[in-house]
């Protein structure tokens, strides 16, 4: 008995200090800095990459396309148009990769996905939809580059 209340106590008092330790004071000229609506959050436009109907290119053209789709990747990158990009591993759905549009309309999507010369040669295919996620999601390319040994 006096063991499991001594353990209750220390799980109790652990709670009370990890919920301190974790408090995080709002910082509103982040928030803004990042068009963070009143929960942090803001509307993205979410890119599923799939195979695309071109299977007839060589693997020297194919090879020169996805750098080209690579370059590009980085080009929208630095734009800010772009906070994630990456590859899915081998999969019987025919999903490729992702992108996470900085962008709030569709529209504004298709415009930058027609910049990928792996998507205008039909090597992938690009389905678009509006997504809602963290504002802090931008901040991910800062942080992968403090991490990042060797740069793509």
């Amino acid at each position: 008995m006096k063991k499991t209340f001594f353990l209750i106590a220390f799980l109790f008092i652990n709670a009370i200090g990890i919920s301190q330790e974790t408090e995080i004071k709002f910082d509103e000229k982040l928030a803004k800095s990042l068009n963070a609506d009143e929960y942090g959050m803001k509307k993205y436009v979410f890119c599923l990459l799939k195979s695309g109907t071109n299977t007839t290119v060589s693997k020297e053209e194919s090879k020169k396309l996805f750098e080209g789709h690579m370059a590009n990747i980085n080009k929208l990158a630095k734009e800010g148009k772009l906070v994630v990009a990456g590859p899915f591993m081998k999969n019987d759905k025919n999903y490729r990769g992702i992108y996470i549009f900085n962008v709030t309309t569709i529209e504004e999507a298709k415009a930058l996905v027609e910049t990928d010369p792996a998507i205008g040669a039909k090597l992938l295919e690009a389905e678009l939809t509006p997504w809602y996620a963290t504002a802090a999601l931008q901040e991910t390319l800062k942080i992968h580059d403090k991490i990042a040994r060797t740069k793509m």
